[in-house]
């Protein structure tokens, strides 16, 4: 079993793991590319409880079951160093500075109508977080991509995704492709299990007319045990449900949900929580945070012990390797999407270059980093005014 490296009754490590999430939850912007990024950052290069090759180990895992990919990896990471403990509280503390956030501005847009602005902030934020993605991708680049082959799955899964193949099919594909190509056979050792119970939420069913917490619970619960992909692909289940099989909302306040659970730090699965707050109140709010994100505490816990497992196997360490391979040309190809959007003037370009000297030449937190984009943003807005 893939052990802690701390006891789990130490104080020490488990305040270790509290304070590092709960400052990713608030300065996590970027979504999911960029929380992995930072946590890199944190855990390999800055405070060493694991080396690259074990952290994409559990990227790949997490990968490979349903849910957001970057709150897996703090609960992952809370109990390789803290035990049950911090598997618990990693998780949680990275969910909670962001709920705490959306909860106040749903709070806002029911009371008043009020929309946040931020444009200034999130101009300077943004290409920050390019560099900081950059960095990490690079450096998981060469731990990963150990052969031509890897190399070529790479650029492969780029490519397809380019043209709209599906996140899943890729990550599965390249785990297969690899173990076919290192002509591993016989291994009855391996063991390679993707945790997606359907089943979950199947007493959904029919139309209410009025707001069930029940319904409400369950209904995100079975979001969150079958979701893979990206935000987009949560819009998508979000409308499927909450507008078209309950109408307990219209595609205006769905976009709103979405737009505030993008912009603020953290999972934008707490989306969750400005649904469950407009529909339902704070019992509503509650409730659809803790039922979106109970699956993912469950799917890690199951599939932690698995993870030495199959690096030990050579049929599923190979099919591993594929899998972190594809996984790192998603996020290359997001990377790219994202930098498009961000990197969009000269004064955007010059921040970009400015975070990856930082982060290269002077290993500056990447947090910092973060917090002196929003800064240089602000700054710039108020200059151009003036």
């Amino acid at each position: 079993m893939d052990t802690p490296r701390s006891s789990p009754s130490s104080n020490g490590a488990l305040r270790e793991v509290v304070t590092l999430f709960l400052k990713l939850g608030i300065v996590g912007f970027g979504g999911p590319a960029a929380h992995i990024a930072m946590m890199r950052d944190e855990v390999v290069r800055r405070r060493r409880w694991i080396d690259d090759a074990r952290f994409l180990d559990l990227l790949g895992m997490t990968n490979l079951i349903p849910g957001p990919n970057s709150t897996e990896m703090a609960i992952h990471l809370g109990y390789l160093r803290a035990g049950w403990p911090g598997l618990v509280l990693g998780g949680a503390c990275f969910i909670v500075p962001a709920m705490a956030i959306v909860l106040a501005l749903a709070w806002a847009y029911v009371a008043h109508g009020a929309r946040p602005e931020a444009a200034a902030a999130l101009y300077g934020i943004k290409p920050v977080i390019i560099a900081v993605v950059v960095q990490a991708a690079w450096a998981l680049t060469r731990t990963a991509v150990k052969t031509p082959v890897l190399a070529a799955l790479g650029v492969a899964t780029v490519a397809l995704y380019a043209f709209g193949a599906h996140e899943v099919l890729l990550l599965l594909g390249g785990g297969v492709v690899i173990a076919l190509a290192r002509g591993v056979r016989g291994d009855r050792a391996a063991s390679v299990v993707l945790l997606a119970p359907t089943g979950v939420g199947a007493a959904v069913g029919g139309i209410a007319t009025t707001v069930s917490l029940t319904t409400l619970s369950l209904t995100f619960l079975k979001i969150g045990a079958v979701l893979y992909g990206s935000g987009y692909v949560l819009l998508a289940f979000l409308r499927s449900d909450f507008v078209e099989r309950l109408g307990w909302l219209t595609d205006r306040q769905l976009l709103d949900a979405v737009a505030i659970g993008q912009f603020t730090p953290g999972p934008v699965f707490t989306t969750a929580t400005f649904i469950g707050y407009v529909v339902a109140g704070w019992s509503g709010a509650l409730l659809a945070t803790l039922a979106i994100f109970l699956p993912s505490f469950v799917f890690v816990a199951l599939s932690h012990p698995l993870v030495p497992k199959i690096r030990a196997s050579a049929t599923a360490a190979a099919f591993l390797d594929g899998v972190n391979v594809a996984a790192l040309g998603l996020m290359l190809w997001v990377t790219w999407q994202l930098g498009r959007a961000a990197i969009v003037d000269i004064p955007t370009a010059l921040l970009a270059l400015g975070a990856a000297v930082a982060l290269l030449v002077f290993r500056v937190n990447s947090a910092w980093l973060v917090v002196a984009g929003a800064v240089a943003g602000v700054g710039l807005a108020l200059i151009g005014r003036g």
